[in-house]
């Protein structure tokens, strides 16, 4: 039996299961392989607030994960309106499946890993939880005390414990294409039409990516819908080089968060933590992720775990007053013809 088992290592479970290794024996089970596997589609920025978390964790990244161009800023799009607006950004560009994979290399080798492996259904036992994968065809169980859901926003773990946990979600459909685009640059786009959340595209080595979180129904004719909006104002696509969609949380409400409870744990957007503003997650998971790592070195891990992500969702719900003035399509309007904060380019892109 182990002490811990981490279901999923994006981010969340990486951090996790480096600074527990040592101190607990430690499985984790994941879908991803040593050369690929599941790739979340994501746009792959990362915020400064990830790079904080980064810091905070003692990692530094490799060259090899940056891709190119690095732009510093972002053209914020209207398109009911007609306006367009640029602001200065600090992301980092990214290859977000390299990423992911960097992490998991950071594991030290004394946590068992069972790569390319499907969590398929988990149970209480007396002492902890048995947890079903499948590997290679085959169905196989391990066992655990602690259980950790770090699996996403379609978590496993989440669903089997916390049924009555309800949580906000969109499709997140994205595509890639080979860059026609005179200048790279990054965009978000606020189109009513399509979404009451947001799309965004990124230039990245030699590829132009747009995606956007799209309500369920409907959400690839929307998602076509609005690239052809996007046409007519300058955005060139041209075929498809591949298309990705997952699911997508975006909580509304502090009831929306579950941190676990009986033995489970809930890591990252498992746990609803994701910004419901930017959709930003990576800094949420690594923070979580040090958060549970301290709480479980504690007598009372739940009662400290919950402690320390307060702040974490004190920060998720302040966010959500945010949202008016970036959903709102009225006060949007509003700030973006303010242009407050806004750049003024010298070089403009064609069509603006």
């Amino acid at each position: 039996m182990y002490d811990i088992a981490i279901i999923g290592l994006g981010p969340a479970g990486s951090a996790l299961a480096r600074l527990l290794a040592g101190k607990y024996r430690v499985a984790a089970v994941d879908r991803k392989g040593p050369e690929g596997g599941f790739e979340k589609p994501c746009g792959g920025l990362l915020a400064p607030d990830a790079q904080k978390a980064l810091a905070r964790l003692g990692l530094t990244l490799p060259k090899s994960l940056l891709a190119e161009p690095q732009i510093f800023s972002v053209r914020t799009i209207d398109l009911a309106a007609g306006l367009t607006r640029w602001y200065q950004r600090f992301y980092l560009n990214l290859d977000r499946a390299k990423f992911d994979r960097w992490m998991i290399q950071q594991i030290p080798a004394g946590v068992d890993r069972f790569p390319e492996s499907r969590c398929c259904r988990i149970e209480r036992i007396d002492g902890g939880f048995r947890v079903y994968y499948r590997q290679a065809g085959q169905e196989k169980q391990l066992e655990c005390r602690i259980l950790v859901g770090a699996d996403g926003a379609n978590s496993i773990v989440r669903r089997t414990f916390f049924p009555q946990k309800k949580i906000r979600s969109y499709v997140a459909v994205q595509q890639w294409f080979q860059d026609q685009n005179p200048t790279p640059f990054y965009s978000c786009v606020f189109d009513n039409k399509a979404t009451d959340c947001y799309s965004w595209s990124i230039s990245k080595d030699g590829y132009f990516i747009f995606g956007g979180a799209y309500p369920p129904k409907d959400c690839r004719r929307r998602f076509e819908e609005e690239k052809k909006a996007l046409e007519s104002r300058g955005f060139r696509f041209g075929p498809p080089v591949k298309t990705e969609a997952c699911r997508v949380l975006r909580p509304k409400s502090w009831r929306q968060f579950c941190i676990g409870g009986k033995g489970v744990f809930l890591l990252g957007e498992a746990a609803g933590f994701i910004s419901p503003s930017s959709l930003e997650g990576v800094s949420w998971a690594l923070n979580s992720a040090m958060a549970l790592a301290e709480a479980l070195s504690l007598p009372e891990p739940h009662r400290s775990y919950s402690m320390f992500t307060l702040g974490l969702r004190l920060r998720l719900t302040a966010k959500l007053f945010k949202c008016p003035a970036m959903y709102q399509p009225a006060l949007r309007r509003l700030v973006l013809r303010s242009g407050v904060q806004a750049l003024d380019l010298l070089d403009r892109e064609e069509g603006e």
